[in-house]
């Protein structure tokens, strides 16, 4: 007897968990500790899984301009297309119009705004004063930038630090082995996420927003396609299915989790075995993805703004939309990997176009929502990312070795 993917059970959890929740209600609540336990797991391997693989990647590189050009090439590709992300979003919500004619009550709590980010202050704040501190408080970019450093001396060093690479080198196979122990458990998981929050909210919450959440999965689903397939396809050629269906099984985690940074481990693995992406470049890549590359959380910010000023009967001009489409990439790259953030920092973008705070609460109801899909986009646009790097480090050294 064939044996059953973890894709086709994650599957299969994902279908149960919906039609149970839908069938039980709110009742079904008493399952959320399965999902509960399964973030938990995957939350205690985020740090040491990142910590060794990205140590061993940039020490077995042994080249600071190869890990500059490759730090380079995916910045650029995660801003551009967040870019392009938030622009899909103002563009199908001016085409449909997700906030005219809603008939709904704007509450009268007032959201506590966000600053926008100091640029300088963002730089120094990727530099860690206490290595520790950082690994203890899972501030990713202050664990990539101490990873790196600690990479580049051992590469520096060579034989001299032979043993503490073979320290890292041995801790990110065991590492690597207990994501796959993790892994088993990831359709119980799923089950024990979606199941809770279909149970919660039902039909009858969902739709007096149905048109904002049919905008913003469309919105996510046309950018996925496009400009993933494509990138994937110009820079690899990889077939795109082949792609989405090598990074579904963390797509969907995301998807369940609302959490880029807790994916990040079946992220690595997925595009690492399905998408023959290198360790190497995984490990820089990915980690950097879950902390700045937010597309999802991109486009849902361009449309939600657009309803809050579409329900208010306020008409943005085009100049107020390319200050949406800079502050919401800006802020993309400042929200946290973990559920609801796209939400606080929303705040931001609202208050840059001199929208009233308090209409967000328009949008939190179904924020959960909306966070689901905006987090698959964000994990499978990582993916991409390392697909794309992957492949030009490959024809850069096929061109090196002829």
């Amino acid at each position: 007897m064939k044996k059953i993917g973890l894709l086709t059970q994650i599957l299969i959890a994902f279908v149960i968990a919906i039609i149970l929740g839908a069938i039980v209600g709110p009742s079904i609540e008493v399952v959320k500790p399965l999902g509960d336990l399964f973030l938990r797991l995957i939350k205690f391997i985020i740090v040491p899984l990142v910590l060794a693989s990205l140590v061993v990647g940039v020490a077995g590189t042994g080249d600071i301009k190869r890990i500059g050009r490759m730090g380079g090439i995916t910045f650029v590709y995660y801003i551009v297309t967040t870019a392009i992300a938030v622009t899909i979003g103002l563009v199908l919500a001016n085409i449909f119009r997700p906030g005219s004619g809603l008939d709904m009550t704007l509450s009268s709590d007032t959201a506590e705004p966000t600053a926008t980010p100091n640029v300088v202050d963002t730089i120094l704040g990727i530099i860690p004063t206490n290595p520790i501190a950082s690994l203890v408080e899972t501030n990713m970019l202050q664990i990539i930038f101490f990873a790196i450093f600690i990479g580049i001396a051992i590469a520096m060093l060579g034989e001299k630090a032979k043993t503490v690479y073979n320290f890292f080198d041995e801790f990110a196979e065991i590492m690597y082995k207990i994501t796959n122990i993790v892994m088993k458990t990831a359709p119980i998981g799923v089950f024990g996420l979606i199941a809770p929050i279909v149970g919660q909210y039902g039909v009858s919450v969902l739709l007096p927003l149905i048109k904002l959440i049919l905008v913003v999965y469309a919105g996510c689903i046309l950018h996925a396609v496009l400009v993933y397939s494509g990138s994937v396809k110009i820079f690899s050629k990889q077939s795109p299915l082949k792609f989405f269906k090598g990074i579904a099984p963390a797509s969907l985690v995301a998807f369940s989790t609302s959490s880029s940074s807790g994916t990040l481990p079946i992220t690595m693995k997925s595009t690492e075995e399905n998408l023959g992406v290198s360790k190497k470049v995984s490990s820089f890549v990915l980690p950097l993805g879950a902390t700045i590359n937010m597309d999802g959380t991109a486009l849902y910010q361009g449309v939600c703004v657009l309803f809050i000023a579409q329900f208010m009967g306020i008409e943005l001009s085009i100049t107020q939309q390319l200050i949406i489409v800079l502050t919401a990439t800006l802020a993309s790259i400042g929200t946290a990997g973990v559920p609801g953030a796209g939400l606080i920092m929303l705040t931001m973008v609202v208050t840059a176009v001199g929208l009233p705070l308090e209409a967000i609460a328009l949008v939190a109801g179904v924020d959960r929502i909306l966070d689901m899909i905006r987090t698959s986009v964000n994990v499978t646009g990582d993916a991409s990312a390392a697909v794309v790097v992957n492949a030009l480090e490959e024809k850069r050294d096929l061109k090196a070795f002829w």
